[in-house]
C-alpha cells in the first residue's frame, strides 16, 4: 500500500488487517487521519476562542467488528489531551465537542459512533 504523496509505503495483507501480520490496514490509516484532523480542528477552534494551545495530542481507535451484515467499522474512539493555558475544563470540553462535530473527517465518518475522551492537562 502506498500513498500518492509517497509519505507512506508499506505492506498490507489479510494478516495485517485481521491477524497479527506485519504491515498496516485501512482502519489504522483512518485512525491516523481522524486523529490528525481532530487535533487540527481543536487547535483552530481553541485559537479562535483566544486560547492558543501549547499542544494537542490525539489518538483514535477504529473498531472493526463482524456484524450480521459482515465486517464493518462500528465505532471510533478519540482520546485527546490538550495543554491549553488560560482555559477551564468546561470550556475545553465544549470546544472539543465542537471540534469533533466540525472536523471534516468526523463529518465524513458520521455514520459511525464517534466517542470523545478529551482531557485538559
Amino acid at each position: 500500500m502506498a500513498l500518492g504523496s509517497k509519505a507512506f509505503e508499506g505492506p498490507f495483507s489479510f494478516r495485517s488487517r485481521f491477524e497479527e501480520g506485519q504491515g498496516t490496514n485501512p482502519e489504522e490509516l483512518i485512525a491516523a487521519a481522524h486523529a490528525g484532523c481532530f487535533s487540527m480542528a481543536l487547535s483552530n477552534i481553541l485559537s479562535q476562542a483566544g486560547h492558543v494551545p501549547t499542544s494537542i495530542d490525539t489518538q483514535a481507535g477504529v473498531h472493526l467488528d463482524k456484524t450480521d451484515a459482515g465486517f464493518g467499522i462500528t465505532r471510533i474512539d478519540l482520546v485527546a489531551r490538550g495543554d491549553v493555558p488560560g482555559i477551564d475544563e468546561a470550556a475545553f470540553q465544549k470546544l472539543a465537542e465542537q471540534a469533533k462535530a466540525n472536523c471534516p473527517v468526523s463529518k465524513a465518518l458520521a455514520a459511525v459512533e464517534i466517542t470523545l475522551d478529551a482531557t485538559l492537562v
